[in-house]
């Protein structure tokens, strides 16, 4: 029978005291560590709960995580040692299935897995648990292949010969969804779609963000649009661009990825790429937007609740994970269809909008570090409660 998609973490009993993880040895695996992006701000706070474990990745580029994550020890694979591995590690990404099945997890007692592309899959001891933190199944193996393989990327014959590969990848993220003892989904949004290519359920369980860090101030806002993102294709940032672009208005773009050098070819002289910003450069690139823009459809999205935190509105895809933190009105706007046109009429409109900021910052605690400190704990009691009943 079919697993129910998704549940919400419910209210526990109070769980201070000894944790029951607490003489366990954790390990925290983690796809790759090449810049601080929504998911390495999970792992960051996990990193805070858990500050003895080790961490887990395909690949390591120093310098490039805050200091949280590299103050633990952290163990890669042998995909660190290839050619060109810190830019072109994704090129790798065949090979990633047989280099997670190589971990050695055989003293590890719990995982927790923050997955995204292959790390769900790795393979613990028969005594241990395995708790997957879920921000997406592998988007390009599942319903995203055309934003990164398809013919107008690769070419009509590089987008078939990527095809067989990424269906036989997808099939092993299938088969190895049964090593995950439970599933923790950043949004209802990802829960359905755990659900639907695991057939696993999955507890929701909103990603932290830091609202006592991103902060108003009660200064005016200046006439830039804002995005913060991974250079990616799904997130689809060119529409934004040429939103910006038809009305005439500044656009600074925050981030870094693979599509860059495209986005740069296509960007007008009113957009401005500030590549990788210090939490403190952001949160001030927040605080003075006229608003965030998100034109792809998001798993969850951080940076959309990051804004509201900062007094400022924002403008998203009405699709994903925009449905659950986004209040039309209140925190901001959703459009009905990812065009430039639809995009730009939301920004033209914007500019003459006037949103109340204290709604917008009390939406945003309901996503605290707080919170999801507390549910994740509830998480791991259940999930270790009733391995101990079994």
């Amino acid at each position: 029978m079919a697993a129910t998609a998704e549940h919400t973490v419910p209210p526990a009993a109070d769980t201070r005291g000894a944790a029951p993880w607490a003489d366990r040895r954790v390990v925290l695996v983690h796809d790759w560590l090449t810049g601080m992006r929504g998911g390495e701000k999970v792992l960051e706070c996990l990193c805070r709960m858990f500050p003895s474990a080790e961490i887990l990745t395909l690949i390591h580029v120093r310098g490039s995580v805050s200091a949280t994550i590299e103050s633990h020890p952290i163990r890669t694979s042998l995909v660190q040692h290839l050619p060109r591995a810190a830019a072109a590690y994704r090129y790798y990404l065949p090979l990633f299935p047989s280099v997670i099945e190589t971990f050695d997890l055989d003293e590890v007692d719990l995982v927790i897995s923050t997955s995204h592309c292959a790390v769900k899959s790795v393979v613990p001891t028969g005594r241990a648990v395995h708790v997957c933190y879920c921000h997406s199944p592998m988007r390009y193996a599942w319903d995203q292949f055309d934003a990164y393989f398809g013919p107008e990327r690769l070419g009509a014959l590089g987008s078939a010969l990527a095809r067989p590969v990424l269906g036989w990848l997808a099939h092993w993220d299938r088969a190895t969804a049964d090593r995950v003892d439970a599933f923790a989904a950043n949004s209802r949004f990802v829960a359905g779609r755990i659900g639907r290519y695991y057939n696993r359920q999955a507890s929701v369980l909103y990603p932290p963000v830091d609202t006592q860090f991103f902060t108003p101030v009660s200064s005016p806002a200046q006439p830039y649009f804002l995005v913060v993102s991974a250079l990616v294709p799904y997130k689809r940032l060119e529409i934004a661009i040429g939103a910006a672009q038809q009305l005439g208005v500044p656009l600074k773009i925050v981030g870094t990825g693979p599509d860059l050098a495209r986005l740069q070819r296509i960007a007008g002289p009113t957009v401005e790429f500030l590549g990788a910003l210090d939490p403190d450069a952001l949160r001030e690139a927040y605080r003075h937007a006229r608003a965030l823009v998100m034109p792809g459809e998001e798993d969850f999205g951080i940076a959309p609740v990051e804004s509201m935190a900062c007094g400022r509105p924002v403008i998203a895809l009405g699709r994903g994970g925009a449905l659950e933190t986004v209040v039309p009105g209140v925190t901001g706007r959703l459009v009905a269809e990812p065009t430039v046109e639809a995009f730009a009429d939301a920004m033209r409109a914007m500019l003459a909008d006037e949103f109340d900021p204290a709604p917008m910052v009390a939406h945003a605690s309901r996503f605290s570090v707080a919170a999801f400190e507390d549910g994740f704990r509830r998480l791991l009691t259940q999930t270790l409660s009733a391995g101990a009943a079994c």
